[in-house]
């Protein structure tokens, strides 16, 4: 099946909002996996407005499942990286005043910086991946700087999904296409949700995994985090 990796920043929203610890973002790692999450994702951003820098040193330990560390690679971005030494990096070239990521990179003009940075992850054996708008040609230039996987951007997916869901996934088939020809592993985030993941999941060849936070954590609020976690794997089941 495609492995659920659960986003905790907005845990940390929540508990920067009120100062304290509730919630306590390192018990929410370990809840996620214990209701089922194959993985624990965070993106820390240089104002640790959610998550921060001393979050990501904190969870590695006490996490048995996949750790995932996302974020605009700034130098401070690389040296915690380098530090934590998760299991995977996921690129994302998200300007620090942004709300949320709203863009793949350019693969193509970002080359040599991209190169460099892949080659600094795999010597430290930390798995790469580069995020990319649903566009094969991006996906291939990211295949020639050493990446292990691509993650597809999905929020135009996610966006589309009611009004024709056909029109939605069709450049993410042809991107994913495009990813598996490359010998590329392929992951995919950014607003999906329990209406529209299953038939991504469905139609995405290749597909590895998927990092969800926001959508996860609202519907966590209506259903309850651990029933919400059992319904998205349900969702990612390829049976």
């Amino acid at each position: 099946m495609t492995k659920l990796s659960v986003n905790i920043n907005k845990f940390a929203t929540l508990r920067n909002a009120r100062g304290g610890n509730m919630p306590d973002v390192l018990k929410a790692a370990i809840d996620c996996e214990r209701f089922g999450a194959q993985g624990i994702t965070v993106h820390p951003r240089p104002d640790e407005r959610h998550i921060r820098y001393q979050d990501a040193r904190d969870i590695k330990p006490i996490i048995t499942t996949e750790f995932n560390i996302e974020g605009n690679p700034i130098p401070s971005f690389i040296q915690l990286v380098l530090e934590v030494r998760p299991d995977q990096v996921t690129l994302v070239p998200d300007a620090h005043d942004a709300i949320t990521s709203n863009a793949g990179w350019d693969t193509i003009r970002h080359a040599s910086e991209l190169r460099e940075w892949v080659g600094l992850f795999r010597n430290a054996g930390i798995r790469t991946s580069l995020f990319v708008d649903p566009n094969p040609d991006m996906v291939r230039a990211a295949a020639l700087t050493g990446t292990d996987r691509v993650e597809l951007y999905t929020e135009a997916y996610a966006r589309m999904y009611d009004a024709d869901r056909e029109k939605a996934i069709a450049p993410y088939i042809a991107a994913a296409e495009a990813a598996v020809d490359c010998s590329l592993g392929l992951n995919a985030g950014h607003d999906l949700n329990l209406t529209n993941i299953s038939y991504f999941n469905k139609n995405i060849p290749g597909l590895l995994e998927v990092s969800i936070g926001h959508a996860l954590i609202c519907e966590s609020i209506y259903l309850g985090l651990e029933n919400t976690i059992q319904l998205y794997l349900r969702h990612l089941s390829n049976f």
